[in-house]
C-alpha cells in the first residue's frame, strides 16, 4: 500500500509498483504477442528469440506492451488497497525510469469521491403531503372516458359555434404576401380551442358550410416567428364543413360499453379506487422527497465538477432516447428548437447537482447506518422485476447484475429510514 496525498480538492496522488517478476511475465506476454511482426536477418520471421530482438533493437522494445498489461489490473489493485473511490479517469505516469530488475512504478493522480458531512438526518424536519381523492377528481375521470368514447357527428342545417369543430383550408397575407407556414387545406379547428392565434377563431362563428372569408388578425409580440411579431395579416378562408363532438350518455350502459362493470355506480366506485392508490402513492413519494431534500439541504458537500459533468451527460443520453421514442433525435431537437449543446448543458446543470447530491447523501446514511440487502430481500426484488416487465426470471438475471438490485434495495431502504425517522410537521 502506498501513501496517498491529497493534492487539491477532491483530488489525490499515490504510487504504485508492479514487481519485477510480474512485469517480466508482462514482457514475456509482449514478446509473443508482437513476435510475429518482426523480421531479423537469419531468422524466420516470427521465429526470432526474444533475446535477439532486444539485442537488435534495444531492450525496451516491449515495454510499452508490457506497461499496458500490467497496469490496469495494477492500478484497481491500489484502489482498492487504499480505499479509494475514482470519479473520473485518472492520470498516470511513471515514476522515474523502466528498470527490469526493479520492476516499475507509477504515479497515479485522480479525482475522489467528496466527503460528505452529514449535520441532521435522524429527526429532520418535513412537511408530509397527503392528496385526497375527491369527487370532483373521479368526474373528472369519468368524462375523460366519455370524452375518449365520444362519436364525431357532421352539422348541415346550422353555422359554426363555440366548440365546433370547423373544418377549413385557409391562406394566411401579411403586407399583401403570402407567408411560409401560414397555408393549410382540410384542417380541422376545435373553435375555441385557442389553437390559432388570438380573433381567428371567434371570426369564424356564424360561417355557413361554403362561405369564403376573410380574417383579419395581428401576431402576437411575442410570437414564436421572429418575422410575423406584431405584424397585422389576412386569412383567406373557406369553411368545407361543421362537425360536432357527441358525447355518449352517462348511464349503465355507458359503464357496461367503456368498462367490464355493469352499473355506471361499479365503475365510478372502481375509478375512486384506482385514484386513491395513485394518491396515496404519488402523497409517499412526494413525502419521500421532502425528507431527501431536507437532509440534502442540512447536508455539506464539496462536490467535483466532474460529477455533475458526468451527470449531466447522462441526463442528455436519456433525453435523446425520449425524443427517439417520438421519432426525433437530439441533433433534430435541437436544431427545431435553436437550441445548441451548450444551451441543453445549462439546462441540465442544476437539476445535475441535485442528483449528484442525492445520491452522495443517501449513500453515506446507507453506511452510517449499516443498511444493506439479504439474499431473501434481492430474490424477491428479482422477481418482482421479472412480474413488472413481462419477463422470465432467469432472463431478468442475464440483464441485471446482482449488485444492481442490491443497490436499488438498500437505496429504497435507506429512504425509508428517514421518512421512519423524520419529524412531520
Amino acid at each position: 500500500m502506498s501513501t496517498v496525498e491529497k493534492i487539491e480538492k477532491n483530488v489525490v496522488r499515490f504510487t504504485f509498483s508492479v514487481p519485477a517478476e510480474d512485469f517480466e511475465k508482462a514482457i514475456e506476454k509482449a514478446y509473443r504477442k508482437n513476435v510475429g511482426k518482426i523480421s531479423i536477418q537469419g531468422f524466420r520471421k516470427g521465429k526470432a528469440p526474444r533475446s535477439i530482438i532486444e539485442r537488435y533493437y534495444g531492450k525496451e522494445i516491449f515495454y510499452e506492451d508490457a506497461i499496458n498489461i500490467v497496469l490496469p489490473d495494477a492500478y484497481d489493485k491500489a484502489i482498492e488497497e487504499n480505499k479509494l473511490q475514482p470519479v473520473d479517469q485518472p492520470e498516470i505516469d511513471l515514476e522515474g525510469e523502466i528498470q527490469k530488475e526493479n520492476g516499475v512504478t507509477f504515479v497515479a493522480k485522480v479525482t475522489v469521491k467528496p466527503e460528505v458531512e452529514l449535520k441532521e438526518y435522524k429527526g429532520i424536519e418535513a412537511s408530509k403531503v397527503t392528496h385526497r381523492t375527491l369527487k370532483k377528481d373521479v368526474d373528472a375521470e369519468i368524462e375523460k372516458l366519455r370524452e375518449r368514447n365520444s362519436r364525431m357527428v357532421t352539422i348541415e342545417d346550422r353555422p359554426v359555434q363555440k366548440d365546433d369543430i370547423a373544418n377549413i383550408d385557409f391562406e394566411g397575407f401579411t403586407d399583401g404576401k403570402a407567408f411560409e407556414g401560414g397555408k393549410g387545406e382540410n384542417f380541422d379547428l376545435t373553435i375555441g380551442s385557442g389553437q390559432f392565434i388570438p380573433g381567428f377563431e371567434d371570426q369564424l362563428i356564424g360561417a355557413n358550410i361554403g362561405d369564403e372569408l376573410e380574417i383579419n388578425v395581428k401576431f402576437p409580440d411575442e410570437y414564436h416567428a421572429e418575422e410575423l411579431k406584431g405584424k397585422d395579416a389576412v386569412f383567406k378562408v373557406k369553411i368545407n364543413g361543421i362537425k360536432v363532438k357527441e358525447l355518449p350518455e352517462l348511464d349503465d350502459e355507458f359503464a357496461k360499453d367503456v368498462s367490464e362493470f355493469d352499473t355506471l355506480a361499479e365503475l365510478q366506485k372502481n375509478t375512486k379506487e384506482k385514484l386513491a392508490a395513485a394518491n396515496k402513492e404519488r402523497s409517499q413519494h412526494e413525502t419521500e422527497e421532502n425528507v431527501i431534500k431536507a437532509v440534502c439541504d442540512a447536508a455539506e458537500i464539496d462536490i467535483p465538477d466532474v460529477m455533475i459533468e458526468n451527470q449531466i451527460q447522462n441526463m442528455i443520453r436519456d433525453f435523446d432516447m425520449q425524443m427517439r421514442y417520438q421519432g426525433m433525435d437530439l441533433n433534430q431537437y435541437m436544431q427545431y428548437t435553436g437550441t445548441t449543446m451548450d444551451m441543453l448543458k445549462d439546462q441540465f446543470r442544476e437539476e445535475a447537482g441535485k442528483r449528484v447530491k442525492t445520491s452522495l447523501v443517501l449513500e453515506k446514511v446507507c453506511e452510517l447506518e449499516n443498511i444493506d440487502a439479504t439474499a431473501e430481500e434481492i430474490e424477491k426484488e428479482y422477481n418482482k422485476t421479472a412480474e413488472s416487465n413481462g419477463m422470465k426470471l432467469e432472463d431478468v438475471k442475464k440483464y441485471i447484475s446482482e449488485d444492481n438490485i442490491k443497490e436499488r434495495i438498500k437505496g429504497d431502504k435507506t429512504v425509508k429510514f428517514l421518512v421512519d425517522h423524520a419529524n412531520f410537521k
